[in-house]
């Protein structure tokens, strides 16, 4: 233990729910998760780490089983899952305050932080210097993607079935399938397959039919993406606030497996939908929440600002984390009877499958275009190849992608 323990000594500040003497001051919450949203830089398994090793080992506010828990159970909620584990540190140790003291904390400086870098890219994005800049970056975003996917398949594929509903998602969504529809039909698939094995010929069979006619939808004027367009769009072309709010709210609460799905939910609703991004626009979105410290998530900030300025960005914000408040208040204390569900576990693990199908699919889809000439394919591969040896080296993978498109404008390649 380090100097802080005495900090959680004496207060029954290890127990789950803060002691018999109750929830503590969330003020020693918001300070830590302050902290730790300022140096928190490398992503997902980076913040756990830091989290452990605070909590666990230098504060004592947590027993080891008891952080394990908190992720087991972060795992079974839709939303980024490193933010979902701060929420349920701050509720643990001082209630509703401390989830949202721990929040405000964790992801308010990488949203402001992210919100300047989107005003400096709206007024100087167009510069030469910077567009070489994004151009050696993008390969490298697209490597940390698909390194994304390639750690999250031994875990979301638990046998031939799911890596069918994978495969099926892949295929469909690159044939202009609505995401949405993938996942609830990853979810069906996976109860269905459940009632297969069971025996349970009437079930599984009606499941089945349910999962063939959503994968019949098709993008078109009254598909749901069309009408989701239709909603969205105004007369000017933009994006109104309630449904910026509706869009990112959706994507918080649909985003499961990996922070990374969201970019399958934008490319589908933004780039391809509505037209309001282009590719390179969304990769800058998850460059800008890789390179700056908390959850990447808060490329949302980044979008709502380019897509409707300050407003935006707040409300693209809120409507994409509120899902993971409201999860870890609400459903956190029952998550571990569900995970003893064999029906909730056949749901999730379809819809794991579907999440997963989804990345792949848009990884393809960026890919195409990104890797546009030999650097940046060779950035690309580089970069993967990187990253499989050095897990946490993306940012600094990123600054030499930086560092090479600069150069790449100075002597042109190719």
């Amino acid at each position: 233990m380090g100097p802080g323990a005495t900090e959680g000594a004496g207060d029954g500040s290890g127990d789950l729910m803060g002691g018999p003497s109750g929830p503590s001051s969330a003020l020693p919450v918001l300070r830590e998760f302050l902290r730790l949203g300022i140096i928190g830089f490398g992503g997902p398994s980076a913040h756990l780490a830091l989290f452990r090793r605070r909590f666990v080992h230098e504060l004592g506010w947590l027993s080891e089983q008891t952080f394990l828990d908190l992720l087991g159970t972060a795992n079974l909620l839709p939303g980024p899952t490193s933010t979902e584990v701060a929420l349920a540190i701050g509720q643990t140790r001082a209630g509703w305050r401390g989830l949202l003291a721990a929040g405000f904390g964790f992801i308010g400086p990488a949203a402001i932080t992210v919100l300047v870098l989107a005003i400096g890219y709206e007024r100087f994005g167009s510069q030469p210097a910077v567009g070489w800049l994004l151009y050696g970056i993008q390969p490298v975003v697209v490597a940390i993607v698909a390194l994304a996917v390639a750690g999250m398949a031994p875990v979301a594929l638990k046998g031939l079935f799911t890596w069918a509903i994978a495969g099926v998602v892949v295929a469909a969504l690159l044939l202009g399938v609505d995401p949405l529809l993938l996942i609830v039909g990853g979810g069906v698939a996976g109860l269905a397959w459940r009632g297969v094995r069971r025996g349970a010929s009437g079930l599984g069979g009606a499941m089945a039919a349910a999962v063939v006619n959503i994968g019949r939808g098709v993008p078109g004027p009254v598909s749901p993406s069309g009408l989701r367009a239709f909603v969205l769009a105004v007369a000017t072309g933009t994006i109104g606030l309630p449904s910026l709010f509706v869009l990112f709210l959706k994507i918080g609460l649909l985003s499961f497996g990996s922070g990374y799905v969201l970019v399958a939910f934008l490319h589908a609703d933004l780039v391809q939908g509505l037209g309001l991004l282009t590719d390179r626009q969304l990769l800058d979105a998850v460059a800008v929440g890789q390179v700056t410290p908390g959850p990447v998530y808060t490329a949302a900030t980044f979008i709502g600002y380019l897509l409707a300025g300050v407003p935006g960005a707040v409300v693209a914000t809120v409507a994409i984390f509120l899902p993971a408040f409201v999860g870890v208040a609400l459903v956190h204390p029952f998550v571990p009877r569900l995970r003893a569900s064999p029906v909730a576990a056949a749901l999730l693990d379809g819809v794991n499958a579907a999440s997963l199908g989804l990345m792949a699919a848009v990884t393809v889809q960026l890919a195409r275009a990104t890797v546009v000439d030999a650097l940046t394919l060779v950035l690309v591969v580089g970069a993967f190849a990187a990253l499989l040896r050095w897990p946490r080296a993306a940012v600094p993978l990123m600054v030499v992608g930086g560092v090479v498109g600069l150069g790449a404008h100075a002597v042109p390649f190719g």
